[in-house]
């Protein structure tokens, strides 16, 4: 269950309106790292967090908060679209509002579809996409990812800081730096917290350690032609996880056979010499199992 309070978490109020910085704020609502992907990076995450108590909470607290960021940046997008596109720089560029409103640089859809306001989308008008959520049920990689996203975040809000001299958005996005850099440092105690609880280690996901060829988990395969790989922690000393030592292979060797695909499906007319003969596995529509044994019992010439 949700509940809604009409006030902000922090004002959002531009000392004027700046049609084309509306364009460029869309950016952290409905773009890869914007406000929208992680709030529902998270809520998604809690709900689907196995272990009830602390993490849970944690995600959550975070996840509610950031419905709160999206209301924020929209409600600071209209009221920088106010009057547009009628306002001075647009009256003057031409008496056509749509035309206006792209020569003052606005996006024209948060006139025609929203009415003068926030989309869900990004600052090119691209609609927020499910993909840019992370959810994978494993707290680990999630918590990298929160780390991930809440530095891109930030890494754009410190853009935007610098593209508006208008004290009223400065003073918002001020607000939602700090609140980023909170976030980044709260998922990485997390990422500590579940090693300490014994949950997790450092690699994603543990359990595999017997499994995967141990003498490639360790080597830096050197294949640029710069000349300083060696030069970094990763390339000697233990591994973060503790369990492999750092080392750079110096002009590694292929492993595996040539990269040649095999003959093709006829019925799919790839282009195809026949060099490499007739294609050995089923074509196209051709049943597989139990009843592909049976039809192939009373039909083996077809």
């Amino acid at each position: 269950m949700f509940r809604h309070t009409q006030k902000l978490q922090f004002e959002a109020r531009p000392e004027k309106p700046d049609p084309a910085y509306a364009h460029k704020l869309q950016e952290l609502v409905g773009g890869a790292y914007g406000e929208m992907s992680v709030m529902m990076q998270y809520l998604f995450q809690g709900w689907n967090t196995r272990i009830q108590g602390k993490y849970k909470d944690l995600i959550m607290d975070t996840a509610t908060e950031e419905i709160g960021h999206v209301e924020m940046l929209a409600t600071m997008i209209a009221r920088l679209l106010e009057g547009a596109p009628a306002t001075a720089t647009t009256k003057m560029a031409t008496s056509d509002p749509a035309v206006g409103a792209v020569l003052g640089g606005m996006d024209p859809q948060q006139a025609i579809i929203a009415g003068g306001a926030a989309l869900p989308a990004d600052s090119n008008g691209y609609p927020w996409n499910g993909r840019y959520a992370v959810a994978s049920g494993n707290l680990l990689a999630d918590f990298y990812a929160n780390v991930a996203a809440e530095a891109q975040s930030r890494l754009q809000t410190a853009r935007l800081y610098n593209m508006t001299d208008d004290p009223g958005v400065k003073d918002m996005l001020k607000f939602n730096l700090a609140r980023d850099t909170v976030h980044q440092n709260q998922w990485l105690a997390a990422i500590e917290q579940l090693r300490e609880d014994g949950l997790e280690n450092v690699v994603v996901p543990g359990g595999f350690e017997d499994v995967e060829y141990r003498e490639h988990a360790q080597t830096i395969w050197h294949l640029s032609d710069g000349a300083e790989t060696e030069l970094g922690l990763w390339a000697s000393g233990p591994t973060p996880d503790g369990d492999h030592e750092f080392s750079v292979l110096q002009s590694p060797e292929p492993l595996g056979d040539l990269s040649v695909p095999p003959p093709p499906d006829p019925k799919l007319y790839a282009t195809y010499d026949g060099s490499r003969g007739e294609p050995k596995g089923p074509v196209l529509g051709t049943e597989t199992g139990l009843k592909g044994k049976i039809k192939d019992a009373m039909a083996p010439d077809e």
